[in-house]
């Protein structure tokens, strides 16, 4: 056992020592130690419970022959930190988590690992971790949290958001608001759509390393507890078998990860999270083959914000194994590899029936024959950007307006709430990308008041930063290289024609090479908004979306 090195032997009479001083008998030591990752705390509503996730995971080991050790993980809450500079912390904290979990996992020799994350970063965080340590590692979420009801309507953050927006522009009262303030989150767990928390739960179970209903079972459920007893027993086999994360997390894996977020309609962060958790795994993942995946993968499901349906549907209609299911019926899913089940995909879905067609559409009547990502290129985004093509209504795939230019979010809320914007405008939001933000944040309150303002089916916004999954409409982030680098979205000038083509994945710009190049010659970058402290770093470090916003070391 790889424990062994930290306490078999006469020279580990120390270590046997420390672990005498945190109680552990020698039975426990003579078992596999395994590492129970957890990001409980007191802030993000999807970890409140993970306490309770622990403790079920730690008695699933034990019950199987091991020996649990917790140790935490931290967790931003997006939606608290949401439109001030807590959003800059948010994405960088991804990488914090997996160095973090390398960090533990090694200093302490465990045999394997279970991974109890839930919200936006503590996923691909903890699976770039597991990539990077490959030590036979498994993952249980804390849930999704259930959808809210006003009005008799079920609702959720999203339209929270959205309200903040409707109340600016005299549409609904305070009171109103107040309303959606009070029932929009009624429980624990991850915010209820198909925002990038569930999106990132729901892919984890599609590239294998989670149990069936890892994604969709509430958080509320005792069904949740009894998924996190059996994770913890299943680690026993998978260390048994020696089964690892990159034995799961091949090339396949990942390209059917790409079918299932396609098929779902995922968060675009799921756009950043896949290449950097390929990239531990050796993988690199262009996100070019994304449209091809999109060309022949059908959108089977409008969850929130794309529709009016939640994850605890989900859950009811069959999971994500019923969706790859419904996939698998055309062959779009390679079925061969292996699974932290112990099982192969195909054994897995076999049998998982669409108890619900209009949750899930069947793969013959999809809600689009293409996938409910596009990833965009042109003279704008070079590098190419990303849209979720599912949540975009049909006027506005193909959109052409004056380009109304911000080189920070604030200033752009500002506009959009005076009545600065109207129809046909494209809103363009730049100097917040990876290391212009620094930290690329999440444009949610723009798109929120662009959609409450009701203003979603005529405006399109674009941006070097990122979106919340819980945002909609044309809303087109990513965009790579981004503007503090020098990318062709600085040279962009107020009034500046911008033509958008989602089904033909193109963005531009109407004004000619000679003009943008002109324009450079007098482009300066811009001093550093962060000198200091850990974004700085971060800064230094980042790479661009296109990329997954990865840390490298740079070249001299």
């Amino acid at each position: 056992m790889r424990s062994d090195a930290a306490k078999t032997g006469a020279s580990q009479a120390p270590h046997r020592s420390l672990f005498n001083a945190l109680g552990y008998t020698k039975e426990e030591l003579a078992r596999p130690m395994v590492g129970i990752v957890c990001s409980y705390n007191e802030i993000v509503p999807g970890h409140m419970n993970l306490d309770k996730i622990a403790d079920a995971v730690k008695m699933g080991v034990a019950m199987a022959g091991g020996t649990p050790v917790m140790f935490p993980a931290i967790a931003v809450c997006d939606g608290i930190a949401m439109g001030h500079t807590g959003m800059k912390y948010s994405l960088v904290t991804r990488d914090l988590i997996a160095d973090s979990t390398e960090c533990m996992a090694l200093a302490h020799q465990f045999d394997a690992l279970v991974c109890i994350p839930n919200c936006d970063k503590n996923v691909p965080g903890l699976l770039m971790a597991a990539a990077r340590l490959n030590i036979p590692t498994i993952f249980v979420s804390g849930g999704p949290m259930l959808a809210g009801k006003v009005k008799g309507c079920k609702t959720s953050l999203s339209s929270l958001f959205e309200a903040v927006g409707a109340q600016a522009a005299g549409k609904i009262t305070m009171e109103e608001l107040e309303e959606y303030e009070e029932k929009a989150c009624p429980t624990c767990g991850s915010c209820s759509g198909m925002y990038t928390a569930n999106s990132m739960n729901c892919l984890t179970e599609a590239i294998g390393m989670g149990l069936p209903g890892n994604g969709t079972i509430p958080a509320v459920y005792s069904e949740r507890i009894r998924l996190a007893k059996h994770a913890g027993m299943k680690i026993m086999e998978l260390l048994e078998k020696d089964i690892k994360p990159r034995d799961i997390m091949t090339k396949e894996a990942f390209y059917n990860a790409l079918a299932v977020d396609m098929a779902l309609g995922c968060s675009t962060n799921s756009m950043l999270h896949l290449p950097a958790i390929a990239h531990e795994c050796g993988i690199d993942l262009d996100l070019s083959i994304a449209n091809e995946i999109s060309a022949k993968t059908p959108n089977l499901c409008h969850l929130a914000p794309a529709g009016h349906t939640y994850i605890e549907e989900l859950n009811e209609a069959g999971g994500v194994y019923a969706v790859m299911n419904e996939l698998n019926k055309k062959n779009l899913l390679n079925t061969d590899g292996i699974t932290c089940t112990g099982k192969t995909i195909k054994e897995n879905i076999a049998g998982c029936v669409n108890k619900n067609p209009e949750v899930i559409r069947p793969i013959e009547n999809p809600y689009s024959e293409v996938g409910g990502i596009a990833v965009l290129s042109g003279n704008i985004a070079p590098d190419t950007c990303v849209v979720k093509r599912s949540a975009v209504v049909e006027e506005m795939l193909v959109h052409e307006g004056p380009a109304r230019v911000f080189d920070c979010e604030e200033d752009a809320i500002a506009a959009i709430k005076g009545g600065k914007i109207v129809a046909g405008d494209v809103v363009v939001i730049r100097y917040e990308g990876p290391k212009g933000g620094p930290g690329m944040r999440e444009m949610l309150n723009p798109t929120s008041a662009i959609a409450g303002m009701g203003l979603g089916s005529t405006v399109a916004l674009i941006t070097d930063g990122r979106f919340s999954g819980a945002s909609r409409g044309a809303s087109i982030g990513h965009v790579s290289p981004e503007a503090a680098v020098g990318g062709p979205i600085a040279l962009i000038e107020e009034g500046d024609i911008i033509k958008i083509d989602i089904p033909a994945n193109t963005i531009n710009v109407d004004v000619s090479d000679e003009v943008l190049a002109e324009r450079r010659k007098n482009w300066t970058p811009r001093e550093p908004k962060i000198n200091s402290g850990y974004l700085a770093r971060y800064r230094q470090l980042v790479t661009s979306g296109n990329k997954g916003a990865i840390l490298e070391i740079p070249k001299n």
